[in-house]
């Protein structure tokens, strides 16, 4: 699904990269038992662990930074390549040792690997005691409770309706300045090569009310940026039932209203769509900034766009995965869509919102009888469109896809290597000449916090999602700042407050 942001280009090893830790400690940790939460994977699998620390906190557990102090260990999971799930493998067995040493220890395997393997995991993975998938977290106590007592615990019923809409997530190892809020969950697009319709179940949507609430306590707490966070967020749809109430509407919120800084504003007659949702987070304040990830091509509006144009603060970057650049392997992938629609919807992309924004994608190299020349078309698209970066990666197989179904996964692996650095290599010389694009603009940047590299930097993002660092001064983390670009990276831009 979406993205690390500040890396140009991510491979299979860092699209898929661990988070430790991903908790924070808890002040109020005296005499409970104690949460440790490693995510991997997507943006969604982060939102969801800042979820279940909720459920659990409410349950009476306090988070904690180390593993080795922990009474319950859980791994929230990504099954999308076959790499994630070989990293999760591996950490479970350092967790074997760290069980042997602690035999009370409950450790449980959370999301989409936990959804797919379901029981499987209790049989091959002696050290796991609990099994819950996406749609299961309000559960887990109660799967701790029964792991507890010496039972193997396990829930991986998807919904149709669950959305997490009521439960205030705990923002794990936060900023304070950036966070993320999931709008919708689940997946209707068939991919090929996805496994997510079956990890993480069929598309529903969160109602917008507790949307702009909780983007509001988000601003109101200091928050500065959210990103709206789905698998396909141009899917969302949120419709009034007959009688003029909201379905699955929250407390809190009257009249079909929300609250904005000058007044209430109705919401738009139902369907609630996306455009409508991305104006009413972005009307809560013009300092907070509005970000979204991920954009199917076959659904991205006019309505978006025009909307993206009107607010300054809805940030002029979009995420568009392309996948492939060759038509006949985009229907083999049944992404929708062929390689000339594509390209006019980056070329409506550039008419609306010009050719600063900045626009990025995925690339799967050697898919299932992808020839040469389809290669090199995938290569000429990018010529065309001139991607800020890129999530690229090498074809792997997911059982139970469609794709392992029907089609042999026949591209040898050095082929498909080969095709992936020709196309890492593509992907650096426009990053290059996108960045440089920048050199002598002036950049509002949002700072949120140091740099990896120096102290005596701070650094932050520009309106098209990239990265800029500059000297600290006297600027605190959650200013907005105006950087005059000076030079840069493929993957960073440098410069001076001015």
């Amino acid at each position: 699904m979406t993205l690390i942001p500040e890396l140009t280009i991510l491979q299979d090893a860092d699209k898929e990269q661990v988070d430790l830790p991903r908790t924070l400690e808890d002040e109020l940790a005296v005499g409970k038992k104690r949460l440790y939460i490693e995510s991997y994977g997507c943006q969604m699998n982060f939102a969801d662990s800042e979820i279940v620390a909720a459920v659990m906190r409410n349950a009476g557990f306090a988070t904690t930074s180390s593993a080795e102090e922990a009474d319950v260990i859980f791994l929230n999971t990504c099954a999308i390549r076959d790499n994630a799930e070989q990293k999760v493998r591996h950490r479970l067995k350092h967790l074997t040792g760290l069980k042997r040493q602690k035999p009370e220890l409950l450790v449980g395997m959370l999301g989409c690997m936990a959804e797919r393997l379901k029981t499987k995991l209790l049989e091959e993975e002696k050290v796991v005691d609990i099994v819950a998938g996406p749609d299961a977290y309000r559960d887990i106590p109660k799967l701790v409770e029964e792991a507890e007592s010496g039972q193997k615990a396990v829930n991986v019923f998807l919904s149709r309706e669950e959305t997490y809409a009521d439960i205030s997530p705990i923002r794990l190892n936060s900023n304070g300045v950036t966070a993320f809020v999931s709008i919708m969950r689940g997946c209707d697009n068939m991919c090929s090569f996805c496994v997510v319709p079956f990890t993480r179940g069929r598309e529903r949507s969160r109602d917008p009310y507790s949307i702009v609430r909780e983007a509001q306590d988000l601003f109101n707490r200091g928050y500065r940026e959210v990103t709206l966070l789905g698998q396909n967020v141009d899917s969302y749809k949120w419709q009034e039932r007959s009688d003029g109430s909201a379905e699955g509407m929250q407390s809190g919120v009257q009249d079909n209203a929300v609250f904005t800084p000058n007044a209430q504003t109705p919401l738009p007659s139902a369907p609630t769509t996306f455009a409508n949702l991305l104006e009413m987070v972005a009307r809560i304040h013009p300092d907070l900034r509005v970000r979204f990830s991920t954009s199917h091509p076959k659904d991205i509006t006019d309505d978006v766009l025009h909307t993206m144009a009107r607010y300054d603060n809805i940030c002029n970057y979009i995420h568009l995965p392309a996948q492939s650049g060759n038509s006949r392997v985009l229907r083999l992938m049944n992404r929708t869509y062929d390689r000339p629609w594509y390209v006019g919807k980056i070329d409506r992309i550039r008419e609306i919102l010009g050719e600063d924004c900045g626009i990025s994608t995925d690339m799967i190299s050697g898919f299932c009888t992808e020839t040469e020349e389809e290669h090199q078309e995938s290569l000429s698209l990018m010529d065309y469109v001139r991607y800020d970066y890129a999530y690229m990666f090498a074809y792997s197989e997911r059982p139970g896809t469609l794709a392992a179904k029907k089609y042999a996964d026949d591209i040898p692996e050095d082929v498909k290597k080969r095709r992936l650095n020709e196309i890492i290599a593509k992907q650096l010389e426009h990053s290059a000449k996108r960045n440089q694009r920048h050199i002598g603009q002036v950049q509002r940047v949002l700072i949120e916090g140091p740099s990896k590299r120096s102290d005596d930097f701070l650094c932050g993002r520009n309106d098209q999602n990239k990265m800029v660092v500059f000297p600290r001064g006297d600027h605190q983390k959650g200013q907005y700042v105006h950087v005059l670009v000076t030079e840069c990276t493929s993957a960073t831009l440098r410069g001076e407050v001015i």
